[in-house]
């Protein structure tokens, strides 16, 4: 009696058909990360842009947007009121589409990651998009 034989063949055509669709696939994954990335240095002395928004954070809490005070990392909702009515502001003068609404946030090094991420989180419920973290004149 003949013993039964497995026949190999089929099985190895579909790994090698699946072996050429899987090196074919992988090069169009995408591999890079988009990234926006200033095309020129800016010097201390140059003017800050006029719609530039920068909230800023002192060592001891205190909040400013573009030096003026407004609240403290505990109570966030007076510099979320006044984002939002800068906001509106800018709706109502360019329309929805080309009002600028990014945000830079300046916080110490030293300053607890929780509430930094409170106030991005603020700022973001405020309408600003992007949220930029500012990283120089940093104490």
């Amino acid at each position: 009696m003949n013993k039964p034989e497995i026949n190999v063949t089929p099985l190895i055509d579909v790994l090698l058909v699946l072996l050429i669709i899987f090196m074919v696939v992988t090069p169009i994954k995408p591999s890079s990360l988009d990234a926006r990335v200033p095309s020129e240095a800016i010097t201390d002395d140059a003017d800050p842009h006029p719609d530039t928004l920068v909230l800023s954070v002192s060592p001891n809490g205190s909040l400013s947007i573009n030096n003026i005070a407004f609240g403290t990392v505990d109570e966030l909702s007076p510099a979320k009121e006044k984002l939002e009515q800068v906001f509106a502001e800018r709706v109502r003068n360019m329309g929805k589409d080309s009002a600028k609404r990014s945000v830079f946030i300046k916080a110490p090094q030293k300053f607890p990651y929780g509430s930094v991420a409170k106030i991005v989180d603020a700022v973001k419920e405020a309408g600003a998009d992007p949220v930029a973290l500012q990283i120089d004149d940093l104490e």
